[in-house]
């Protein structure tokens, strides 16, 4: 399969994020049930943005400088999107 692309057959086997994400993307779309998809790329970044940050803050013992470099953003970002959330 083309690592840049997401086709309709998924490898369940592999338990890779890419497989994840394209199973959890797959069961979206089938359950629209004719509802047209809006802001899809938005939806799915906030719906994998919160629990990243918390997990990322939970293996950093909440240490932002450390956070940020392991997410590659600056402090000043990371703040931004930790308060997005109610993070901090």
């Amino acid at each position: 399969m083309d690592n840049n692309a997401i086709g309709s057959h998924v490898d369940a086997t592999e338990n890779t994020l890419r497989n994840n994400v394209a199973q959890v993307m797959q069961q979206y779309f089938a359950n629209l049930k004719g509802e047209e998809p809006r802001n899809v790329y938005d939806f799915f970044l906030e719906e994998i943005e919160e629990p990243l940050l918390q997990i990322v803050m939970r293996e950093t013992r909440n240490n932002q400088s450390e956070a940020a470099r392991m997410l590659g953003v600056s402090r000043g970002t990371l703040r931004s999107m930790l308060k997005k959330y109610g993070l901090l």
